[in-house]
């Protein structure tokens, strides 16, 4: 108790400090009422919010003295109505801009301006900006309008302008967690394994210091139903879901982050880390598997209010940008090149007292869809390294050939009158093969004919364009420089409604992509079983299938397959379609680009944790590693803890 009140009384006495240093560099004129802790930022509210924006080497000079990032606040007491504000703005901006939404956040005091051309929004030098700030006091945030609608953006944009006060809460109590005093000195780092140890699924690593306790990653296993297999094994001592100060996800897929609902519904009440992009996408994932056990008759470990909590204690961060996580954590996010918005996770421990880089799943190759993995990083003491394409025979072909090789099965397939079935993650290997097909057949490479887009990928693919700055140059130039979308080709058709599908199975040769990639569920389940017996169609794999699913079985040749039928009984199926994998499409390094990304790492790491793939290849690379690269290797299991420092 004593303990607690010291702490209370030193962390009041440092906020007093500081508040006293900002308020004698800030210009009285600008009027501070009042400064926040505010997630990982100090939140400066005043009433004259325009003089401290255009003034902005202050707000700079400030930020150098106290390490802390400054966000400058429009004071609510000055903020005039949302509709005014919304009226007013569209007057000060030019017709030419072509506005096409506009929406406030209450709780950060902005008014949110979707535009087409957002260089007209902002001015010369900034000056419609400052007219918006002078004549609303609410601070414009300009996104550029996506060329699809997401529901998903808009609906999590509605909600946490409904939840506002909730949100003023939220961020205020992580602030206060985050610049608490320390009790102790920095040191005793340890990093425990609560999954995803010589298995690809339920990623999750505890790093924990004297002062603070930090989760990269809460994922799932979708390749078992078994409960003690398919989730973290929260029941670690080292876990307290109490003293847990932040999670940081390194991207969408569920088995990274499938399982963060249920923090919340067990009491969690701090924030979760990770880009813009991955906030979304993790958010259509997890709503989809919650659908998906329903409609499978599961009950799944959270509900949707679990959903809706982790998207109000979500704080999105940009790569590069160097985030107060914890009293003695540093974050930093940095492009892994696997999915949107996917990232490596670099700490901060102390004052260059430890760095830890956890790299999540990456890709060590530029693609259509995505620049490669970064590989240099200001400090670097442990990495803790994926590797599920390590094994000696896990050399695959480069992209060209692969995209080669897709052409050639689909063409084959068209000529011989049948229907193309691509199982597809929604999230990252969906765009990249609608990337190739619009490619090549605009080149007349590939045969031409009708490509449906099923399941979540239409949605993904939103999301998709609601971020360019995230994705390759090349089609990120197309999309905000030559105004040429090609996820919205004229060669896809998206399904709207189930009841189209009868038509599709049916009707003339065409290409289905359709969710799940593992065949585990999803409308790819429906194609998949009236077009399985038939020599004339095809399946190809362009995605890794998790040892356990139905995708891996029918990976490996097996010839007949139980299923639910359209009667709704158990049949077996035959499986006569052919059966393609082309592993060049993976979102994962294979061998060569993993040994090349480790081996190239700046600066060269004292240790390697080898996780994150099935065990013997786990095992067999970090031999490898060891011997042939001089890499100090560990290939953990599932409950260890490891000190670091």
């Amino acid at each position: 108790m004593l303990k607690t009140v010291a702490r209370t009384q030193e962390k009041d006495r440092d906020k007093i400090e500081i508040s006293q240093y900002i308020l004698e560099k800030v210009p009285r004129e600008a009027e501070v009422t009042r400064i926040e802790y505010e997630g990982p930022m100090l939140a400066v509210y005043t009433k004259r919010p325009e003089i401290l924006v255009d003034q902005s080497g202050i707000v700079a000079e400030i930020v150098g003295v106290i390490r802390k990032r400054i966000v400058i606040r429009p004071d609510p007491s000055v903020r005039i109505s949302e509709v005014e504000a919304e009226k007013i703005t569209r007057e000060l901006i030019p017709s030419e801009a072509e506005i096409t939404d506009i929406n406030f956040d209450p709780s950060l005091g902005e008014i949110i301006i979707e535009t087409k051309k957002p260089g007209l929004v902002i001015g010369r030098n900034g000056a419609v900006l400052q007219e918006i700030i002078k004549k609303t006091k609410w601070r414009p945030h300009v996104l550029r309008s996506p060329p699809i609608k997401s529901k998903i953006v808009t609906h999590m944009r509605h909600y946490l302008h409904s939840e506002s006060k909730e949100r003023e809460r939220i961020l205020r109590t992580v602030g206060e967690r985050i610049f608490r005093p320390k009790i102790y000195d920095v040191g005793d780092v340890r990093m425990t394994v609560l999954g995803g140890a010589q298995e690809v699924g339920r990623s999750a690593f505890l790093v924990k210091t004297r002062e603070s306790s930090v989760l990269l990653d809460c994922g799932i296993h979708p390749g078992t139903n078994r409960p003690f297999e398919s989730f973290p094994r929260f029941d670690s001592p080292e876990f307290e879901i109490d003293s847990l100060d932040a999670v940081v996800i390194s991207h969408a897929h569920l088995d990274h982050c499938g399982l963060v609902p249920f923090l919340y519904k067990y009491g969690y009440d701090g924030p979760v880390y990770c880009s813009a992009p991955t906030s979304n996408l993790m958010t259509m994932l997890q709503l989809d598997y919650l659908d998906v056990a329903s409609k499978q008759g599961i009950t799944p470990h959270y509900d949707q209010k679990d959903v809706r909590e982790c998207v109000l204690h979500t704080i999105p961060l940009r790569f590069g940008v160097v985030t107060d996580i914890a009293p003695d954590i540093r974050l930093t996010l940095h492009n892994s090149g696997h999915i949107l918005g996917g990232s490596m996770v670099h700490l901060h421990i102390g004052e260059g007292l430890h760095n830890i880089v956890y790299t999540g799943d990456y890709k060590f190759g530029r693609t259509m869809l995505l620049e490669a993995a970064t590989t240099e990083f200001p400090r670097i003491e442990t990495v803790i390294t994926e590797s599920t394409y390590s094994g000696p025979d896990d050399v695959v072909p480069s992209r060209v050939e692969a995209e080669e090789s897709l052409t050639q099965a689909i063409n084959q397939t068209l000529e011989r009158k049948g229907k193309v079935l691509i199982p597809v993650p929604a999230v990252g290997r969906a765009q990249e093969i609608m990337l190739v097909i619009d490619g090549y057949m605009k080149r007349g490479l590939m045969k031409e004919a009708p490509v449906f887009i099923e399941g979540m990928i239409s949605e993904a693919t939103a999301i998709h364009t609601a971020y360019p700055e995230y994705l390759g140059r090349e089609v990120r130039h197309s999309i905000l420089h030559e105004e040429v979308n090609p996820f919205k080709s004229d060669y896809f058709t998206i399904v709207e409604h189930p009841s189209v599908r009868s038509s599709i199975i049916e009707g003339e040769p065409c290409i289905v992509l359709a969710t799940s990639g593992m065949l585990e569920g999803g409308p790819v389940i429906e194609y998949f079983k009236n077009w399985a017996n038939d020599e004339r169609n095809s399946i190809i794999f362009v995605s890794y299938q998790i040892e356990g699913t139905m995708g891996r079985r029918v990976q490996k040749g097996i010839g007949e397959v139980t299923m639910i039928d359209n009667d709704g009984k158990m049949a077996a199926l035959s499986v006569k379609m052919s059966v393609s994998s082309l592993e060049g499409f993976s979102g994962h390094s294979d061998r060569r680009q993993l040994v090349n990304y480790l081996t190239h790492l700046t600066p060269k790491p004292e240790r390697i944790f080898v996780v994150h793939g099935e065990k013997q290849k786990t095992i067999n690379f970090a031999n490898f590693l060891a011997n042939k690269a001089g890499l100090n290797t560990i290939v953990p299991g599932s409950l260890e803890t490891f000190r670091l420092l």
